[in-house]
């Protein structure tokens, strides 16, 4: 049955011995079932998502389901009346401060197609965005089907103006394992358990403050159209479905 599990026993990348697990979902579950609601509650709604994006996220088991292999499965679907997809959170139901952070993950592609995996501040309600900070693990632009990006955003380097690296990856159509590893004053970017990039304090813009010194909640979704990855177009094939293997969580013994 669903769980979250407190300890590593799948294939997968190998933290440090000093690294404990202490947070994941394996999604092991039977076929068609919902995320378990313990660690996951969504997004609703269609209102552009301050991005222009064209989805409606929805709870409905079309859109977010278990496929009984151990996979997560968010599913975006057209519609006569346009798209829907899901946007699964774990606010409120757990957030964490510091650590490594991964998930392995197999990419949908498409003009218009725009997986992520994400974390924001769980101060967000109190301070707004970008006050609370945002941590980019991984975007895909379904039209750049070999490329990912990593990216912070925070007060004065939002947008376009937050800190960024890309990867190209070997073979998009896998599946690959995109954390980070996150201190008081740092977060690596990682991709299949290898060092992308580092950003410290000292990478912001000069005067900008640091926004990741509180606890982040996680977020997976996937977007349909919008700003950066445009909209689907006739080559875009729907239904899109973005895969996830496991969510881990590990902090320093």
């Amino acid at each position: 049955m669903r769980t979250i599990l407190l300890t590593l026993f799948c294939v997968g990348i190998l933290p440090a011995a000093d690294w404990k697990l202490v947070w994941s979902d394996e999604f092991n579950g039977p076929k068609g079932a919902a995320p378990n609601p313990k660690a996951w509650t969504y997004d609703l709604g269609a209102n552009g998502w301050g991005n222009q994006e064209l989805e409606e996220y929805t709870s409905s088991r079309a859109n977010s389901f278990l496929d009984g292999e151990g996979h997560l499965v968010i599913r975006a679907i057209k519609t006569e009346k346009g798209y829907t997809s899901a946007r699964l959170k774990t606010q409120g139901l757990y957030e964490v401060k510091y650590g490594r952070v991964a998930a392995r993950l197999k990419l949908p592609a498409g003009q218009g197609i725009w997986p992520a995996w994400w974390m924001l501040g769980e101060n967000i309600k109190a301070k707004g965005w970008p006050d609370c900070g945002e941590i980019d693990v991984m975007e895909f632009i379904g039209k750049l089907p070999d490329k990912v990006h990593f990216t912070l955003h925070g007060p004065g380097y939002c947008g376009g103006d937050g800190p960024h690296t890309e990867m190209t990856l070997a073979n998009p159509d896998d599946f690959h394992v995109y954390g980070i590893e996150w201190a008081e004053d740092s977060i690596t970017f990682l991709l299949d358990d290898r060092p992308v990039k580092r950003l410290t304090p000292s990478s912001l813009p000069s005067g900008a403050r640091w926004a990741f010194n509180q606890p982040f909640f996680l977020i997976l979704n996937l977007a349909v159209g919008g700003q950066w990855p445009g909209n689907p177009d006739s080559t875009t094939v729907f239904p899109q479905d973005y895969v996830i293997d496991w969510v881990r969580v590990w902090q320093r013994q």
